[in-house]
């Protein structure tokens, strides 16, 4: 099955925001609890975050075939630090590429993600694909035969709804999960440390 096969009927997801409100019972905070858990799972199984959502977009999305897109977020940039160049097997002085950007099904952001790469890793026309297209970086470099390792999941779902108790409603945070993994090729050679947020809008609420 694929992911986030869940036993609702009436579906609905709500437009980006900075926090949703929905009825405080105890089965709407159970199932998204799930439905955060589900994905989590998915994204530990499979090398491709990028393909795990496209199953999300194809299941819940607009129709018509939409495809995950990655909106690069202009002005954004983060210098890779030692961790970063640590957990990349590279040189202080080996140059390392960052992009941000917000993945998204239709209008839906998905997910935010930090990506620090190697362009010397990857071929010539996978960075100009990066620098100038709106390709996920998982569908631009699928030809590497990638394998994914995760270095840490965190919920954020549980965190932000007790951290933001009122009255009759459960106060669901815009970020409810975080990965953070690195992507090598077939032979373990790592070239990309991506830290992905993971947003209110993987989640099918009730109406």
């Amino acid at each position: 099955m694929h992911v986030l096969l869940l036993a609702l009927t009436a579906l609905f997801v709500a437009a980006p925001v900075a926090a949703r409100e929905v009825p405080d019972r105890y089965g709407n905070f159970m199932m998204m609890m799930a439905q955060v858990q589900r994905l989590d799972a998915d994204l530990l199984s499979r090398d491709s975050a990028t393909a795990t959502l496209q199953l999300w977009c194809d299941k819940y999305g607009p129709g018509g075939g939409a495809k995950i897109v990655a909106r690069r977020i202009k002005g954004a940039d983060k210098a890779a630090g030692k961790a970063e160049r640590r957990a990349l097997g590279v040189f202080a002085r080996t140059p390392v590429a960052y992009r941000r950007v917000e993945l998204l099904c239709g209008d839906k952001v998905l997910s935010e993600a930090d990506n620090w790469y190697v362009p010397a890793r990857l071929t010539p026309a996978m960075n100009t694909a990066l620098e100038q297209t709106q390709t996920p970086f998982g569908v631009v470099v699928r030809p590497l035969d990638f394998r994914r390792r995760t270095l840490s999941s965190e919920l954020l779902i549980g965190t932000g709804i007790l951290a933001h108790p009122k009255p009759g409603v459960l106060v669901i945070p815009h970020e409810v999960l975080r990965h953070r993994a690195v992507l090598s090729t077939a032979n373990g050679r790592p070239f990309s440390l991506v830290v992905e947020t993971y947003t209110d809008q993987v989640l099918i609420a009730p109406p």
